[in-house]
């Protein structure tokens, strides 16, 4: 039991300095407030964020998000923390409107009515 209060101490430690880097980042004004991305991620792909983590690469600050969408088949996509442009994605992506979309419908022939007149009944015959 003493094994797994000593294992859980460094990652608390961990996460309470990610939080202070976050923090300072937003603060100076170096990235964008996490739930405002997560609204533009959410309105953008089919699914529900379910991780979010903030890391430094090459000087720039990502927002990784991991989303689950409806079909189960987990995907990632990367934003730039500062504009929140789309900088990578990661497994089956799925994009509101793209998947949601009907096929058009085909356009009437030139001359023929887009439905049919429907057939005479028998009230029409007399």
């Amino acid at each position: 039991m003493a094994l797994v209060g000593l294992a859980a101490a460094p990652a608390a430690a961990q996460e309470r300095r990610d939080h202070e880097r976050a923090r300072a980042a937003l603060e100076a004004g170096q990235i964008r407030p996490l739930s405002e991305l997560l609204s533009e991620v959410e309105r953008r792909f089919r699914g529900r964020v379910i991780e979010a983590d903030l890391d430094r690469d090459d000087g720039q600050w990502l927002y990784e998000f991991k989303i689950l969408p409806p079909n189960g088949r987990l995907f990632r996509v990367e934003v730039d923390a500062a504009t929140g442009q789309l900088v990578r994605t990661f497994g089956p992506v799925q994009e509101r409107g793209t998947a949601e979309q009907q096929p058009p419908a085909s356009p009437a022939r030139p001359g023929v009515p887009a439905t049919a007149p429907s057939p005479p009944s028998l009230a029409d015959r007399r």
